[in-house]
Order: structure tokens, then sequence, then C-alpha cells
């Protein structure tokens, strides 16, 4: 098979590995898709310099006999929330950028794993949205109608995927940062359980419920990825026989666009005649989410801001300033009361995945906005764009469950649908070997509905 058309890390690692495909040449062509597709905004800083150093000695390193693994020599991208030494974090805002002198970790065990760093991805500012319209960098465009929202924050990241700009990303999620530009682009994203993967060097929105996690065409990807990450290997990629999965009644599946619905409602069937078995589990207080997570997110990030915000106030985006400095203004008592509320959820998500191996839900309620709409029609309601995207997320970053987006097919006017899955606490590797068994199942095949070049 052509170097050209080999889209994913277990494709092309072992190529790599034997010296027929170059990291070099993978290199000129996510360069070259970069500039052809520079209308998307998937990029803020492009590190063609460095990326071709990288790539050069990975080749020397492995032609002697020195391979890391499957990572090594492939082109990877990083949020611009994170830590690169020697390269501005500019989370996408006019606000002073950062000067790191030294990696975050989770781009240290990239480097160690011998990944090839190609840029640094646009993303909304600070990641404290959902459609990513504000960035000082330009809005991220979906590759599938440049109109259209590529969701958020980590949309740069999920863009440069589906271009082929490179060939995984790392993100953060907060409230869906990852599982929300996954679903609208068509890939694959893992938010892994909370503080599975350090978030040291990233640029904090809120510190209790920010996730780091990979991005990826293919679960099978996704799984390589945190195995670097971590540190660990996930011991089964599929596990035998049939699973039970959870559907959460009420708050989280009441309310999606018809098309979203219909699609979940092929998954479930598609799942159900395989064997599975699919079942309605009770989350009974999941409608308080979003308060819960407003008192708890708000001021946690207004805490971080506080200094930026009184020097640099003009040059924060109106609606990111607006959100910080609602936080200031949160009494104590009100976080106080959100953190036991959360302590409560977490034990109801607990206590509905006893009943099953994972839960089951779209990702996205609905499908990627048009940009600059700020409401969504859903069974004849208007409703807030933002709070419609988040719905079905931000859950799981209160109670720190690992989930993950897995492309599940295309609306009628083909923008891609997700679906996801979210395991137990302590289970993400299981839940990722689940995930590769269902992506198989849904769609025909691995990466077989996420988003094409082009």
């Amino acid at each position: 098979m052509p170097a050209a058309d080999l889209r994913s890390i277990a494709e092309l690692g072992p190529r790599i590995a034997t010296g027929e495909v170059s990291p070099v040449a993978l290199v000129e062509g996510c360069l070259a898709r970069i500039e052809a597709r520079r209308e998307l905004n998937a990029f803020i800083t492009v590190l063609a310099m460095s990326a071709f150093a990288e790539a050069r000695q990975a080749a020397i390193d492995i032609a002697r006999g020195h391979h890391r693994g499957p990572l090594h020599g492939i082109p990877i991208s990083i949020k611009d929330l994170i830590d690169v030494a020697g390269t501005p974090t500019t989370a996408a805002s006019a606000v002073p950028a950062l000067h790191p002198e030294v990696d975050a970790p989770i781009v240290r065990r990239l480097r160690e794993a011998g990944a090839v760093l190609i840029g640094k991805t646009n993303l909304h500012e600070f990641a404290f949205g959902t459609t990513t319209e504000e960035t000082a960098f330009g809005m991220v465009r979906n590759p599938f109608d440049a109109s259209r929202s590529a969701g958020g924050s980590s949309s740069g990241a999920a863009v440069a995927l589906v271009e082929g700009m490179c060939f995984g990303s790392i993100g953060t999620d907060t409230g869906g940062s990852i599982r929300i530009p996954s679903a609208a682009c068509g890939i694959v994203g893992l938010k892994p359980a909370y503080a599975e993967l350090p978030c040291e060097g990233i640029v904090p929105l809120s510190t209790t419920c920010d996730h780091v996690g990979p991005m990826t065409r293919t679960v099978t990807d996704a799984r390589l990825m945190f195995e670097a990450l971590a540190g660990e290997r996930v011991a089964t990629r599929s596990l035998p026989g049939t699973f039970t999965f959870g559907v959460p009644s009420g708050y989280l599946i009441d309310r999606l666009d018809r098309e979203i619905r219909n699609g979940f409602t092929r998954v479930r069937e598609a799942l159900e005649a395989r064997g599975h078995t699919v079942r309605d589990v009770v989350i009974e207080d999941a409608a308080i989410t979003p308060d819960v997570y407003l008192h708890i997110v708000l001021p946690e990030a207004a805490q971080y801001h506080a200094r930026l915000l009184e020097a640099h106030a003009a040059a924060y985006s109106p609606g990111v300033r607006l959100r910080l400095e609602m936080g200031r203004y949160l009494l104590a008592e009100d976080y106080v009361r959100a953190m036991q509320l959360r302590a409560m959820l977490t034990a109801q998500v607990d206590a509905a995945l006893d009943a099953c191996d994972a839960l089951l839900l779209p990702a996205l309620a609905i499908a990627a906005p048009p940009l600059g709409q700020t409401t969504v029609e859903i069974d004849g309601t208007p409703e807030p764009v933002r709070g419609v995207m988040l719905r079905l997320t931000q859950l799981f970053n209160l109670t720190g469950h690992p989930a993950i987006a897995i492309p599940s097919g295309r609306t009628s006017s083909g923008l891609p649908v997700g679906m996801q899955l979210v395991g137990r606490h302590g289970g993400t590797a299981r839940l990722l070997s689940i995930a590769e068994s269902v992506e198989s199942q849904i769609a025909g095949g691995a990466g077989s509905v996420g988003g094409g070049t082009g």
C-alpha cells in the first residue's frame, strides 16, 4: 500500500519500523496538507523546521535498530494550550502568550515515544467554548462544510486529523472539548479517567474538571497513543463475547436532534443484532449537571485568570471574558455545595455502570451548527447552542469517568455524527477494548466512518 494511502498510526507504525515508510516523507505530506487547507485555521503554529529535524533523527535511530514503538516517526499535533519548550503557548488568545522553557509532561512522553511534533493547533480561546468562534487566530471551520463549526474547544486538532495534517493529536477536555469536536468532525476522541494523564504544563480551565487525551482516526490509534502517554499496555485489544450497554434515560437522551436520534437508534439496533444487551439505566439527578458544572468551572477559571483579567481584560474575547467575570461573583458556599452535588452525581454514574459494561449515548445532541448561530431548534423549541453542545459530555468531566467518542455515521447533508461510550473509574483500558469491538460492529470496520481528506 502506498504511504499516501496509509492514514492510521496502526498501519504506518510497522512500515516505519521496517524503513518502508519514511518519517520525513510523512512530515512533507502533512505540511503540504496544512498549506493546502489554511482557510480552515487548524493550526496556530507550524513547527516545520523542528519537525523535519525530528523526522530525520527518527529515521536514523530506526535504521540503527533503535525503534521506540508505534509512535516513532509519526507526526502528531498539540493543542496550543499545552507547553512545548521554545514555542509560545497562546491559548488562542490575544492575551500575552506564555513562553515555556520545558515541555509539559504529556509532550515529554510523546518525545520519549519518538513522535514528531508537527505543530500547535487552534482552539476556542482558553478552551472556554464549544464552537471555536472566539479565537485570536481565526475561527476554525468544519472540513465537511466550511460554514459550520468544527466544535470545540479542541477543534483544530480534529480538523488536522480529518485533513491529513497529522496522524494523531493531543487535546484537552473540561466539559467535552475532545469529544465534541471529534463528533462534529467524524474522528475518535478519548477522555481518559480524571488525573490518569498529567495536566501539568497545560493552561488550566478548571483544575478539577480538566483532562488531556488523544484524538485519532481510529480507536486502535487512540489505544496506541494512550499506551504511550500512560506508560502502560492495554492488555486486550478486543474482548470476547458480548457486552451490556446502559442508555441513560431522561435528561441525557430526551432532547436530541431528529437525525441524531435516528442515528443513535440505528447504532442501538446494530449492537442488539450482534447479540449485545442494550438497556435503559437511570442517572436520577443528571439534569442538575449544568448548574453543578458552572458553579465549579466558573470560579476555578476565574481564580486562574484573576491577574490576567486585571492587566489585559480588553484582550479577551467578549464571551470568554464574560464567563470569567461571572466566576468572580459566585459565593464560596455555592462552590462547596456544587462539590457535594458532584459527589452525588459520581455515585449515581457509578451505580448505573454497576449494571453494565459501559454507558452508551450520543456524543453530541446536534450535528455541527452553522458558525454564528447562537440557538438551535430541537423538537420545535429553540435552545442555546453552547448548552446543547455540552449536554451529553460535561457530566463525565464532573464525575471523572473515562469516555470516548466514536464516529457513527453521517446526517442526510453529510455531516458527521458521533456516539459516546463511558466506562468505569479505573477502566480506561477496558473501555478502549470495548470501543475497538464496537467500532468494527457499528460501521463495518475501524475508521470507516471518519472524515476523508480533501
